[in-house]
């Protein structure tokens, strides 16, 4: 099959300016922010603002064995939206319609294209709340979310993307268009197969179009920043307010390192001489009270100064800081590997203890900030990609920290996915059996193996 044949096919079905050729144009779609993962060379770049266009790309690519690869805004860090050789990529970012807002079921019906803070916006406007929200929230998009299970600052309260989606329209390889979940609060008929199109970063289907669940809008939270002597103590303070049946809406984690590079980068003014800094938020009607019931649990664990944030404006200027992390953590040396493990509470101490003998090993610089609540933690490899011995040494630690997740009972990846990255451990983390049983689901809704191919197995 040649390239201009397959451009034909999709002009039959599109209009002109929705099928991008210019090789300058699609090279600037071939990856996303992941380092080490390979890229192909896209064919086309297909940009569809209707479900009739999704499923006439879908029918071309079946008719002529094409693979495709869906993507939101490409601020995934694991290569799942990385282009393959001679692709279609199918960029779902003009799909970006609010269809509807109901605050009586409180639910929100969207395309895959509107941006996670855009989202945000338009429910608090109704007085409701859409609780999952990535470090990359500005600029992620609900597709992409879904797409990858993504989480955010606020899950050890709310809980992760998977507990939002109620309902899917997914635009199948062959071109059928499936429907599934609800618009129900409850509902449990036949499998839930929603659930598993959630985190199958684009290897199933494709969606086009998402009902999900909404809170009411919670009070503004208050923030506290608690600094320990040693990673080791902030973890035995985290360990203590779960125990303690507290509920924050945020538990954070950041250690010297972290802080350090977020205030070369933004001059916060943050406390460089602490090992590590815990922030803790609570949006509930007291949140003062509860602040000061956790800084207590703080000092008890070993805290050096624990400062609650005075009002909104403060506590908004310490979760920017945390948000802010892994682009400062990138401008230490240029490039980062970003790792993505989670852990049980209980061992995320062993965890920085381990991550830190890791890179004292290789020579590394390895900040680690933490969705500390979760157990879900983002160790930072940075290096200078230019530098072959450092970039090997960078890729020898990102694998010896995820082995160590492992080893505590944890899993290689909270909320960023798979992608190209992790394959290799994917598999050793599931085993034989539960991954046979996965390419057996794959092969169900993919027989041909063209949606996003390359990528988890």
């Amino acid at each position: 099959m040649s390239r201009s044949h397959l451009i034909d096919r999709l002009l039959a079905g599109l209009p002109a300016e929705a099928v991008l050729t210019d090789p300058d144009v699609t090279a600037s779609y071939a990856h996303d922010m992941a380092s080490f993962c390979p890229a192909g060379t896209p064919a086309a770049v297909v940009l569809p603002r209707t479900v009739e266009q999704v499923q006439h790309v879908m029918r071309t690519a079946t008719e002529l064995r094409v693979p495709v690869v869906p993507q939101g805004a490409r601020t995934g860090l694991s290569g799942g939206a990385n282009a393959a050789d001679d692709c279609v990529v199918l960029s779902l970012t003009k799909m970006d319609r609010i269809i509807e807002i109901d605050p009586v079921d409180r639910i929100a019906v969207v395309e895959p294209g509107v941006v996670n803070a855009t989202l945000t916006r338009a429910v608090n406007e109704h007085g409701l709340h859409y609780p999952p929200d990535p470090s990359s929230w500005e600029m992620c998009t609900i597709g992409g979310n879904i797409g990858t299970a993504a989480g955010g600052l606020c899950c050890v309260k709310y809980g992760v993307t998977a507990e939002y989606v109620l309902g899917l329209d997914v635009v199948l390889a062959d071109g059928r268009l499936l429907s599934t979940g609800r618009r129900t609060a409850k509902g449990v008929a036949g499998y839930d197969l929603t659930r598993l199109f959630v985190g199958s970063e684009g290897s199933l289907g494709i969606v086009v179009r998402a009902v999900l669940a909404l809170k009411p809008q919670p009070p503004r939270q208050l923030v506290l920043a608690a600094e320990f002597a040693s990673a080791g103590a902030a973890c035995d303070a985290v360990c203590r307010i779960m125990a303690g049946g507290h509920a924050p809406s945020l538990l954070e984690l950041m250690d010297r390192t972290t802080v350090k590079a977020v205030n070369d980068l933004a001059h916060m003014g943050l406390p460089e001489s602490t090992e590590a800094l815990l922030l803790a938020a609570f949006d509930t009607p007291d949140p003062a009270a509860d602040l000061a019931a956790v800084g207590a649990l703080c000092e008890a664990a070993g805290a050096t100064q624990v400062v609650p944030a005075d009002d909104a404006a403060e506590s908004e200027l310490l979760l920017q800081a945390r948000r802010l992390s892994l682009n400062a953590l990138e401008a230490v040396k240029g490039t980062t590997m970003i790792d993505d493990v989670c852990v049980p509470r209980s061992r995320l101490g062993d965890l920085l203890d381990g991550v830190e003998r890791i890179a004292g090993k290789y020579g590394l610089t390895i900040g680690v900030c933490a969705h500390a609540g979760d157990g879900n933690t983002h160790p930072t490899v940075c290096f200078d990609a230019a530098d072959p011995d450092e970039s090997r040494r960078a890729r020898e630690s990102f694998d010896e920290i995820m082995a160590l997740g492992l080893e505590l009972g944890g899993t290689i990846t909270g909320e960023h996915g798979v992608g190209v990255l992790k394959k290799e451990w994917m598999a050793r983390e599931l085993g034989p059996v539960g991954l046979e049983m996965q390419r057996a689901v794959k092969q169900l809704f993919d027989p041909l193996g063209i949606l996003n191919p390359g990528k988890l197995f």
